[in-house]
């Protein structure tokens, strides 16, 4: 019986143990949830700078004048006294076309044009005796009509071969071609013998191509989005793959009013505009083809307030998350359709936080213009605010209106991986 009262006692007391201990848990697991997470911040001053918008883009060098030469007539290239990279003058000799055909053709017509003048002086001869054996009374109108007529049919056949016989003067002339311009065979695609097509009924062998290499230019294609932001005169800063070490000058002198599509009806469709730039240096030997990367300087502003680029981020405002929470169905009530009215959405606005007692304030901002770093705040904030510059995940997660913060200061390290991921 003793026996049976010491194992009861001791159950009750490790029973009593694991409740206690049960009841500390409990209370260390209710205390633990009502801790506030504590959000680690860096900060940095608003402040006035000048700005400068740029739209980057990327395309290729081009002569800013070049000519495609290509033979207005047939045959086979029996001179070609010029090299690729050869630099020309204007009228020298460029290539020269066999002319026996066209020598041949050009007798020939001649021969014809002769016949036909002398058919033409006869049958002359014949109306001017027949007019005046008409004013006689010796013969009759339908005489003379068909002297006259006769005489008419003569002379347009003398005018037609007269025609074909300057046209194939002018064919062998076209034998010979010579520069347009001042500048550099840039390209060079036939050789001495081959056998070229004229343009006059072809669309014509592009024989070679001349170009001025002391004006070039940069054509980059813009993307629709940016295009609207470039205007005729924005000076642009261009970097040539060649010369990584050197930035070149140059303005904005011409842009295309029409797209270029690549991709057309695919998810990789993408529509651009081409925009040449007019490259003001002379000091570098640029070349036809090569890449560039060209920052276009759209707009400028002095003396603005401004925040680090990856301050400003989006939110919901409060009212519109306070609204879905209360219908039970979150953001899926944006969704509906009221009846007899519009879509209701739940639009992000722009904001940056402060930091107030500890607390981080949410601040509806609008933004203006923006470089690599630095972003324009127009309404919203004013010079020398403090505001959250880091780090991302902050920024675009977990702060909210009210959130506890710590300020921390930021390593030269962080700071330039927030700005690379904003």
């Amino acid at each position: 019986m003793a026996n049976n009262n010491k194992k009861s006692k001791k159950k009750i007391f490790i029973f009593s143990g694991i409740g206690a201990l049960l009841a500390v848990l409990i209370f260390l697991v209710i205390i633990g949830s009502k801790k506030v997470a504590v959000v680690r911040v860096q900060v940095e001053k608003a402040a006035l700078r000048t700005l400068t918008q740029t739209v980057t883009a990327s395309g290729k060098i081009q002569p800013e004048v070049q000519v495609a030469i290509s033979p207005e007539v047939s045959g086979e290239i029996i001179e070609l006294p010029v090299r690729e990279g050869q630099k020309v003058n204007k009228g020298e000799l460029l290539l020269k076309i066999k002319p026996d055909i066209y020598v041949a053709r050009r007798d020939q017509m001649e021969a014809a044009m002769k016949s036909a003048k002398a058919n033409m002086e006869r049958s002359q001869s014949e109306q001017r005796r027949s007019q005046d054996l008409y004013a006689k009374g010796l013969i009759s109108d339908s005489e003379l009509e068909a002297a006259q007529t006769l005489y008419h049919v003569n002379q347009a056949q003398y005018e037609q071969a007269q025609a074909a016989l300057n046209q194939a003067v002018e064919d062998l002339r076209k034998t010979t071609v010579y520069s347009p311009m001042k500048g550099t065979v840039s390209q060079l695609n036939s050789e001495l013998g081959e056998r070229v097509l004229g343009t006059q009924q072809f669309q014509g062998t592009n024989v070679m191509t001349i170009a001025d290499l002391s004006r070039m230019e940069a054509r980059v294609d813009v993307d629709e989005n940016d295009v609207v932001l470039i205007s005729v005169g924005d000076t642009a800063r261009i970097e040539a793959d060649a010369y990584r070490d050197k930035k070149l000058t140059g303005v904005v002198y011409e842009i295309a009013k029409s797209a270029t599509t690549k991709g057309l009806g695919t998810q990789q469709e993408v529509t651009n505009f081409e925009v040449k730039i007019r490259i003001l240096d002379k000091n570098l030997d640029l070349l036809p083809g090569m890449s560039v990367t060209a920052d276009v300087e759209t707009e400028t502003k002095k003396n603005v307030i401004s925040v680090p680029i990856q301050s400003v981020t989006t939110r919901i405002p409060k009212e519109e998350k306070k609204e879905a929470a209360e219908t039970g169905e979150g953001e899926a009530v944006a969704e509906e359709q009221p009846e007899g009215g519009t879509k209701k959405e739940n639009k992000p606005v722009e904001v940056v936080f402060l930091v107030e007692n500890g607390a981080a304030k949410m601040v509806p901002v609008k933004r203006g213009i923006s470089n690599d770093a630095y972003v324009e705040i127009v309404e919203g904030i004013g010079d020398g605010v403090e505001v959250v510059s880091g780090s991302y995940r902050a920024i675009n997660r977990d702060l909210e209106d009210g959130s506890k913060v710590q300020v921390e200061k930021a390593k030269p390290d962080a700071e330039i991986g927030r700005r690379t991921e904003g």
